[in-house]
């Protein structure tokens, strides 16, 4: 006996619970991190941008779908400010695993550490997902079976989706065909009651792959996470050398955020791989020293109280003097007393007052100066960190800086950066990488330095500049060219600086740079910064 529903409302009632289990089914997230649509902006720019990201996109999609669901949350993850995941509720099924390996990230200890160095940059964001890629190659082949179970609990979710859409569409053609009491034919019903119990399976078989889908994951999640572990480790200590890195050679935030992706990724090419590249720790700690001792110069000017003296200076006359000036009959002495200079005054701390003219470094540049010394760093490298701190103190005083590489007499290249400009990253790095081998000759880049100083007064008046001499040879100096330079340093007031490099025999007493320089000093340990302190107390 047939017991199928007839009426319409009947039907009705019994399908209704089918009625928009397409939509809901469709409605599931393919992405683990929320991100409004500017992130995804970025993450789209950022990829088309990047070679080694569509590399990595490319590769892990030939044998695992959804790799670039992944690629895309791992980038977000670091990019956005405070990343947050979704639900795994939200997420279809198929993206589970990817859900999963991104809680393994973002729960790893170092999370905290390599998200500081790339929230809201992209390029850093896209340096941490390549730096990754190892370790995501080997959590997704550690969830391959749970991802096989996903894609096939997705499969089951789009055929339960299929099934209650044909209940709708057996509802609608019954009530086509019902008669005005609301009966439905026989056939109708029929088809209403086969839909019906069609869907009915099919949500069963989407429960039960839902369930093997979810089993295998606490299964892998141990190695996941050990993974995951590894990974973000390794992505924080890549990011963060190449965030030293960049510091090590004073590229600034500001400066990184004005250069396209294109040139940053150069950039930071051409300073993990450039000739001084060994030596970037150097350069840095150079520069943070050059810092300190520009704090102490300051600290220690005229003013800083450390004792009492006698003289004339009315400005730093002790209250108990001035107090005689409110005495009619004490004011005759302490006019005497300040003509003879014997006021009681404040006495203070100070420094050997700066140069006003240009900063000029002058680099040997010559064969001998790649010799290693302690810690494996060469002469070179020493010079050239001194030179760049040297740049940096120019700068900070307002003063043009120039940079002279020397070696035979007929080698020689300058570089100029005037202070009314930015020195700009790639020009420093023309400076610092530039070698140009062969012999010594101190008068190249002497006279050289010397009619800069000439042209910077007669172009502005200033005069007192400041020169510089780094190098690890000795060498002549003929007769005639060194009175025509005591002539100049007695017109231009400059004074000469030398760092014998190495403690070759320039440093010695008698030695024609000990003649050529008005403060002269050697360095033997290429470890060692603190050797030219000084330099930056009195430059």
């Amino acid at each position: 006996m047939d017991t199928t529903p007839s009426r319409l409302d009947e039907l009705a009632s019994r399908g209704g619970a089918w009625l928009g289990g397409s939509a809901t089914a469709s409605a599931r997230h393919t992405t683990a991190v929320l991100a409004d649509p500017f992130d995804r902006i970025a993450w789209r720019e950022t990829r088309a941008r990047s070679a080694g990201l569509r590399g990595l996109d490319a590769e892990l999609s030939r044998s695992h779908a959804h790799a670039t669901d992944l690629l895309s949350d791992v980038f977000l993850a670091a990019y956005r400010t405070a990343p947050r995941l979704r639900e795994p509720t939200e997420m279809a099924p198929s993206r589970l695993v990817n859900h999963h390996i991104l809680s393994a990230l973002t729960q790893s200890a170092d999370f905290a550490a390599l998200h500081r160095e790339t929230a809201g940059d992209p390029y850093a964001a896209a340096m941490a997902v390549l730096a990754q890629a190892g370790e995501l190659r080997r959590m997704l082949e550690h969830s391959r079976g749970a991802r096989a179970r996903a894609e096939r609990a997705e499969a089951a979710q789009r055929d339960a989706g299929s099934a209650a859409a044909a209940v709708g569409e057996a509802l609608e053609r019954a009530a086509e065909e019902a008669a005005g009491d609301g009966t439905v034919p026989a056939p109708a019903a029929a088809a209403v009651q086969r839909a019906i119990e069609a869907a009915e399976a099919a949500r069963t078989a989407a429960r039960q792959a839902a369930q093997d889908a979810a089993r295998p994951l606490p299964e892998a999640a141990p190695a996941l996470r050990a993974t995951a572990r590894h990974a973000v480790a390794k992505a924080a200590e890549t990011v963060r050398e190449e965030a030293a890195l960049t510091r090590a050679w004073g590229v600034g935030p500001g400066e990184l955020e004005r250069l396209s992706y294109d040139e940053r990724a150069r950039l930071a090419e051409r300073l993990r791989t450039g000739r001084l590249a060994r030596w970037a720790e150097l350069i840095g700690r150079f520069r943070q020293m050059a810092d300190g001792e520009r704090a102490r110069k300051v600290e220690n000017t005229a003013g800083e109280l450390v004792g009492v003296t006698l003289g004339d200076d009315l400005s730093r006359v002790i209250p108990s003097e001035l107090a005689n000036l409110g005495v009619p009959e004490l004011r005759a002495v302490f006019a005497a007393r300040h003509a003879a200079g014997e006021l009681m005054l404040y006495d203070s701390l100070g420094e050997q007052t700066t140069g006003q003219g240009a900063v000029i470094a002058c680099v040997d540049t010559s064969h001998s100066m790649y010799e290693e010394g302690p810690g494996s760093v060469t002469r070179e490298a020493w010079a050239k960190a001194c030179a760049l701190a040297l740049l940096d103190q120019a700068r900070h005083a307002g003063r043009d800086f120039v940079g002279i590489l020397f070696s035979a007499a007929d080698k020689l290249q300058v570089f100029r950066f005037p202070a009314g400009e930015p020195s700009g990253i790639t020009r420093v790095l023309d400076f610092a990488e530039t070698f140009l081998g062969g012999g010594t000759s101190y008068q190249t880049p002497l006279t050289a330095a010397r009619e800069l100083l000439a042209e910077e007064y007669d172009d502005t008046s200033r005069a007192r500049g400041d020169i510089v001499m780094l190098t690890d040879d000795e060498c002549d100096v003929t007769e005639e060219w060194m009175r025509a330079w005591n002539d100049a340093k007695h017109a231009l007031d400059f004074r000469v600086f030398g760092i014998a490099i190495g403690a070759p025999p320039a440093a010695e007493a008698g030695s024609v740079l000990d003649a050529l320089c008005d403060n002269l000093r050697s360095v033997e340990d290429f470890t060692d910064v603190h050797a030219a302190a000084d330099l930056f107390r009195l430059i």
